[in-house]
């Protein structure tokens, strides 16, 4: 009979999975399926890349369909409904259903919306590609009107917050009013003291303004309450994004499994969740600790790691081998502070500026899910500013 692996979400964790699953001597080939609402698998640490023109969707957003066509891995996009635990199966909402032998549990978050009045109704979060075209939307409204300055909170003075206020900051120019609020009192607070300097100074250079130990506690279409010690005031703003915290899928959070205090599934060092083990969860979905203990975080260079264990593990589990418990490398951390600059900090090494940047771009290059994706990427990056400089050429023998 053979065996079925179901894969839910295509982000890293899902999506690596998938791919590595693929590669691995099996006896008998299983029928991998992967399962996405979405058509694209998106490589979110160059989501901000859209912004400011660097790149285009097509590089950071490929297909499924393309991705995947060299490989078993069957892709099904739809939305799941329900997972049936004791029937091992799985719902979708085009009413498909998908048995499996073993799952794998990689859904990914949402940024809450409940927190604060408003912020369903008048926020935009940035996670996803539809989240960048609204944003994209939403500035281009206001880059075409009259309107002498675009007003932009952006809550959240983590990763994301940082690398969204500098890109805005950059597109902008001196249109822009950029102010980053945070409830605590220094910006990036679990990064590495070098990327945290080297982010304030590149905030400062673009003139954004940070609000720290200040809470919003109201969003209005056109207005944010803000709360410092014991004042709230109501500033204007045209636009606020959301970049604060991250909330368990729903599908997640209604499974009778095993779950941690943060509602996450808990999973063993195997990346299997405690007393299932044909059930694996990783990124988002889980809170997971490797051989020593240590909990990893909630990143995409976890989701990395995590996937080519969860690949052999599950190969290991099905086929009668050992399996293999999780050792975690903290490979460092990258920020993108504008279209020439960034920062890292990993292995020993610092840098800050435009070769932080390009370091940055071809780790990430890497990291793209095929090779044939890195090769077309890559080939963009180097023959697009060529065609760039010889396009002005010819711009100019026109004048």
């Amino acid at each position: 009979m053979t065996q079925q692996i179901c894969i839910l979400g295509g982000g890293f964790g899902g999506l690596y999975t998938a791919l590595r699953l693929s590669q691995l001597p099996w006896d008998t080939p299983p029928r991998l399926t992967l399962v996405d609402q979405h058509d694209r698998f998106v490589f979110t640490p160059l989501l901000y890349e859209l912004l400011t023109g660097e790149l285009q969707a097509w590089e950071i957003a490929p297909p499924f369909v393309e991705v995947l066509k060299d490989t078993p891995v069957i892709f099904h996009q739809a939305t799941v409904t329900a997972i049936d635990l004791s029937a091992k199966t799985v719902q979708c909402n085009d009413t498909q259903v998908i048995p499996y032998t073993a799952l794998v549990l990689a859904l990914g978050g949402d940024t809450p919306h409940n927190t604060v009045p408003g912020v369903r109704d008048y926020a935009l979060t940035f996670r996803t590609l539809a989240d960048a075209y609204r944003l994209e939307e939403q500035l281009r409204l206001r880059e075409q009107s009259s309107t002498d300055k675009i007003r932009v909170v952006v809550v959240g003075a983590g990763p994301s917050g940082v690398e969204l206020a500098c890109k805005l900051a950059e597109r902008l120019g001196s249109r822009g009013r950029i102010r980053l609020v945070d409830r605590n009192t220094d910006i990036l607070k679990a990064s590495p003291e070098f990327n945290r300097k080297a982010a304030l100074a590149a905030l400062e250079d673009r003139g954004v303004w940070i609000d720290l130990e200040t809470t919003p506690v109201a969003v209005h279409p056109s207005a944010i309450a803000l709360q410092y010690k014991d004042r709230v005031d109501e500033l204007p703003v045209d636009i606020v994004l959301w970049t604060v915290g991250t909330a368990v899928s729903p599908l997640i959070a209604n499974l009778e499994l095993p779950k941690t205090a943060s509602g996450r599934l808990e999973v063993t060092p195997t990346l299997q969740v405690v007393d299932h083990p044909e059930i694996f969860a990783l990124g988002d979905a889980a809170d997971a600790i490797d051989e020593q203990g240590q909990v990893l975080p909630h990143t995409a260079q976890a989701a990395f790691q995590q996937a080519d264990y969860a690949a052999w593990n599950l190969w290991a589990s099905l086929s009668d081998r050992p399996l293999l418990p999780l050792r975690y490398s903290h490979l460092g951390e990258m920020l993108t502070l504008g279209t020439d600059r960034a920062a890292l900090s990993g292995l020993g090494l610092t840098l800050d500026g435009p070769l932080a940047y390009l370091a940055r771009r071809l780790t990430y290059l890497y990291r793209m899910p095929t090779l044939e994706h890195q090769l077309k990427v890559g080939l963009n990056w180097v023959t697009r500013p060529l065609i760039e400089i010889v396009s002005g050429v010819d711009k100019e023998g026109y004048r």
